[in-house]
């Protein structure tokens, strides 16, 4: 049948078929039109205090869907051109903001979005949700009172000592729950950083990498962190550079440390630029210490990041950082008292001590870090990172001392107990070379938000170990063997070149349902592996937190339990020796925690009560012991523990506008080692003395082995506060208080099994206080010729470190005469300091 034929039989369907065929034409022919006339809307979504604000939706008035922004805050919509069309910007928490856009054909228009905070009535007062509170053990730090905390090392880990506590002012590193300073896990920009390895007081220490002007957001997981963090124990300090938006910049000038930075970017928005340079010396505060002396300590760093938009979706970052730290040392003479250790008797001792050499050590770092960052669409963010780290440290120790000790006072009732020489000897360098290649991606659908990440990272470590004591007692050395050798004490000899791979991965899943009651929950799970010791771990991880919304009071309740390993690197290999153990496992635990975040009223201001149970298992466990800032491993997994606690902080705004805030913790942490015990030797007559007397024959012995013992971090109680307040009359004229308390901790006489836990060292208290007022203020009026114009405002402030001039001791010096007794002798911090430092910005 011919086809006209066909048509003339059916003329209905053949109508039909001509006016759907027309119809689909014109929809495909609008469509095209569409598709050739659209604008694309572009920027980035921040809060007050700028901060991004991610995962907030922007999208079209009347529609239902749109955009979501990243984890920095930044978005990309496609819009309609040629016509006013209304953008609506919402986010969990915030005020909805409405916006029009006229677009051009293909136009590129560049925004910045600032949400206001959703605020809840309690009782007629107002306050404000944090986006933090669904996560176990995080907290929110803001960078700017960095700026005002008066604290010795400054910056953002001075504001995380008065959350954790601490026992050592002069550095940069920090305890949690029970942890030691390598169980921290720090992040810039999703890079691990790394610090030097070999450092042994924190007088030599530096600058830390964490440049506090250029910081934007900083989040602080104190334990149940999720699986997208990496392979440690303790902690997880996640920072964010800023990504500026407007041009500017800040510069500091004070007795301990200086710096200067500047931000800034392009007309069109799609280059930006963060630069930073430090200059810290610690002069003022090591020429206080006990030991007399000339110390020439000094460093340096200079870092930037610099990101480029390079449009369709496509951003590149690059993060750069070099630091040079040096620590010269020609130490003179010193005099402590302290007390004889020893199974026999006990005394006061007077010490003093003569020295001549000298101590020259150097630590340089640098870091290289590229990200290219791709929005494949509204719902999904892939990055990929590629990274270098590099690390060249040297130590060089030739320190010679000759001592006396007297019992009694140093005044003609004194009794000489004996005389003696130290030789102190190193000859250290290490060479670590990291590269490393990530990936990352984002995927929110429905009620879930998806994250996962692979990474490969090459290690190459060149180690080389020479150092050793030589101890004199009345012209005898020590050890005394009744031999013509000569011994040496503390010897650690090794050269060791070795490198590895290692891989890991993860993957978590964010979900969140519930309209009454808001659930969340967080399973994800991650993984590990290195072609060094050849360990697979798998490590599963799970959050959850519920808010009822009906309820009157504003509270979440949170929890969290998951396997979290730490695979050892180079100073957990390091043995009492020197040599590496390079067969080395993971030290692991099992860590469960539960808390609460309840937002309310005080004195008619908004405060937050946050409290926290913890619970870690750990085996196969390093032991350690720790002097000063160096932490001596055992090198071997032959330990179990256990650490558990509480954590209550309370932040409030005392004074308006004004946060302050204490936290008080309590913690038990607890150790026993495989095969750790000693020997009591034991006379005819059943008296115990020691195995070389000379007066009595040891006939027996009792083996006693040790049970469970106090850990080198067990600091019991825990009390920190940040206060600050201002004039009524006037604003410009502040007071910031940071106080720390923390109860004794054990310290451990190495090498010696009898005294484990039998030294102590004393409850550390510490305030310090600044004063600040406003010495130009760029927001008032101002003649047209005024010399600081250009200045947005300019600070000036006087700190008072160790208000109460208390000595703390970090640490013991321990000296043995010919009879083996040991004398510890106190290492102690800083006294009472003052310090000025001005600060401009513009």
């Amino acid at each position: 049948m011919s086809r006209s034929k066909m048509a003339s039989k059916h003329p209905i369907r053949a109508k039909a078929t001509r006016k759907i065929l027309a119809t689909i034409l014109v929809v495909f022919c609008a469509l095209c039109v569409h598709a050739q006339n659209i604008g694309y809307l572009e920027g980035r979504i921040l809060d007050k205090s700028k901060n991004p604000v991610a995962g907030a939706t922007i999208m079209r008035t009347g529609r239902t869907s749109g955009a979501i922004s990243n984890d920095s805050g930044y978005f990309s919509l496609q819009i309609p051109s040629g016509s006013m069309i209304t953008v609506e910007f919402s986010a969990l928490n915030f005020q909805t903001e409405k916006k029009r856009y006229l677009l051009n054909k293909n136009q590129r228009r560049h925004v910045v979005i600032i949400l206001e905070t959703q605020v809840k009535k309690l009782k007629d007062v107002k306050v404000q949700d944090n986006r933090v509170r669904t996560q176990t053990g995080m907290v929110n730090i803001d960078p700017k009172k960095s700026k005002v905390n008066p604290s010795p090392i400054g910056g953002i880990e001075g504001l995380i000592k008065t959350l954790v506590g601490s026992n050592n002012e002069l550095t940069s590193q920090y305890n949690v729950r029970g942890g030691n300073y390598d169980e921290n896990l720090v992040y810039v920009n999703d890079y691990e950083i790394y610090r030097p390895f070999l450092i042994q007081n924190a007088q030599s220490e530096g600058l830390s990498f964490i440049n506090a002007d250029l910081v934007e957001n900083v989040k602080f997981s104190l334990g149940g962190f999720q699986a997208r963090y990496g392979d440690k124990m303790s902690s997880v300090l996640d920072v964010t550079y800023k990504h500026p938006d407007t041009t500017g910049g800040s510069a500091y000038i004070g007795m301990l440390e200086q710096g200067l930075h500047l931000e800034g970017t392009t007309k069109n928005k799609k280059f930006t630029y963060l630069f930073g340079i430090r200059n810290r010396t610690n002069r003022n505060i090591t020429s206080s210490q006990a030991t007399e002396g000339s110390y020439a300590p000094s460093s340096s760093d200079v870092q930037g990041l610099f990101t480029y938009d390079a449009g369709k979706n496509w951003r590149f970052e690059l993060l750069g950082n070099y630091n040079r730290t040096k620590f010269s040392f020609f130490p003179q003479s010193l005099q402590l008292t302290t007390s004889v250790l020893s199974p026999l008797y006990t005394a006061n001792i007077n010490a003093n001590f003569a020295f001549e050499g000298s101590e020259k050590d150097q630590y340089t770092t640098n870091f290289i870090g590229f990200t290219a960052i791709k929005q494949a669409s509204k719902n999904v963010q892939l990055k990929w990172l590629f990274s270098h780290y590099g690390d060249r440290e040297n130590q060089n120790s030739d320190i010679a001392s000759t001592y006396s000790l007297n019992a009694g006072d140093n005044g003609s009732q004194s009794t000489l107990l004996g005389q003696g020489a130290n030789i102190n000897y190193a000859r250290n360098s290490l060479k670590i070379d990291l590269w490393t290649a990530q990936h990352k991606g984002s995927w929110r659908f429905g009620q879930h938000f998806v994250q996962w990440g692979l990474s490969l990272e090459r290690q190459v470590v060149n180690s080389k170990i020479n150092q050793w004591t030589y101890l004199d007692s009345a012209g005898y050395s020590l050890p005394n063997t009744n031999s013509a050798q000569l011994n040496l004490n503390d010897v650690m000899r090794d050269n060791s070149q070795f490198s590895l791979t290692r891989t890991t991965g993860y993957i978590q899943d964010n979900i969140q349902w519930g309209d009454k009651t808001v659930f969340t929950i967080q399973p994800g799970i991650r993984y590990n592996y290195n072609t060094l010791n050849k360990e697979f771990l798998i490590s599963p991880r799970v959050s959850f937190s519920l808010q009822p919304r009906e309820w009157q009071k504003d509270i979440v309740f949170k929890g969290a339990v998951g396997i979290y390993d730490q695979p050892p690197f180079y100073r957990e290999m390091l043995m009492y020796n020197g040599t590496l153990n390079k067969d080395l496992k993971a030290q692991k635990s099992l860590q469960a925690s539960a808390g609460l975040d309840y937002n309310f009223s005080m004195v008619g201001r908004p405060a937050k009560l946050t409290g926290e149970l913890y619970y870690k298992n750990m085996k196969e466990v390093d032991p350690y012991d720790i002097d000063n800032v160096r932490i001596r491993y055992y090198g071997n997994n032959n330990a179990k523990a256990y650490t558990y606690g509480a954590e209550v902080r309370l932040f409030a705004d005392l004074v308006k506008d004004a946060e302050s805030w204490i936290s008080i913790g309590y913690m038990k942490s607890m150790e026993k080692i495989d095969g750790l015990n000693y020997t009591q030797y034991l006379n005819a007559s059943g008296e115990i003395i020691t195995a070389n007397s000379q007066d009595k024959i040891p006939v027996s012995n009792i083996v006693t082995p040790f049970g469970w013992l106090r850990r080198p971090t067990d600091r019991r109680v825990m009390v920190g506060m940040f206060f600050q307040d201002y004039l009524t009359t006037n604003k410009n004229n502040k007071v910031y208080l940071n106080t720390i308390y923390g109860s004794n901790l054990p310290y451990n006489v190495p090498g010696s099994t009898q005294y484990r836990n039998s030294l102590q060292i004393d409850p550390y208290v510490r305030v310090d206080i600044g004063f600040s007022t406003l010495l130009f203020d760029g927001t008032q009026p101002r003649r047209s010729h005024n010399s600081f114009g250009a200045f947005k405002n300019i600070w000036g402030s006087i700190e008072v470190f160790n208000l109460i001039d208390r000595s703390n001791v970090i640490s013991y010096a321990l000296i043995k005469d010919y009879n083996n007794n040991i004398y510890p002798l106190p290492n102690r911090l800083t006294p009472r300091l003052l310090n000025f430092k001005i600060v401009a910005s513009w």
